[in-house]
């Protein structure tokens, strides 16, 4: 009997297919992220990443639920976004002209998330100019959702 999560036996390649920002790559293309990844679990309290810090992973939450407070210098947001089995976080690693975090996470229970490297990734998304659009467009409205609601309070 394992002691694993049952998370932690999911495919990556289904992880991937079913978060909407990878949902309209090829099986190929997602074979190759697949290649980029590791399966991370966090307890409950556990910081993911702190805001100032180098951004090298983007993530897929694939279990639990997370808390980003996106902040400016030292200064949080007072409440930040809760996340959810399937949303993207850790953007800042498909910047490479600014890749440090702008937001801190937590885990608000224990967390399995997939962890995708980000500068293999960005190596990817050069060579496969398809892969690299759809995946910018999904940046995009990723970048622009979280500075409207940090904007909104």
């Amino acid at each position: 009997m394992s002691t694993e999560p049952a998370e932690m036996t999911l495919p990556t390649a289904l992880i991937l297919t079913q978060t909407h920002f990878f949902r309209e790559l090829s099986e190929r293309q997602i074979d190759q992220i697949c290649a980029l990844s590791e399966l991370l679990h966090f307890d409950a309290g556990r910081q993911i990443y702190r805001i100032s810090e180098p951004a090298h992973s983007l993530y897929v939450l694939v279990s639990g639920s997370v808390r980003q407070s996106v902040g400016l210098g030292d200064r949080l947001a007072r409440t930040g976004d809760i996340l959810r089995r399937g949303d993207i976080f850790g953007w800042a690693a498909l910047t490479p002209s600014c890749s440090l975090r702008i937001a801190t996470t937590s885990c608000l229970s224990a967390c399995c998330v997939l962890a995708i490297d980000g500068g293999g990734l960005l190596r990817l998304m050069e060579q496969d100019h398809t892969m690299g659009y759809r995946l910018m467009t999904q940046l995009n409205r990723l970048v622009t959702g979280t500075l409207t609601a940090f904007a909104g309070g």
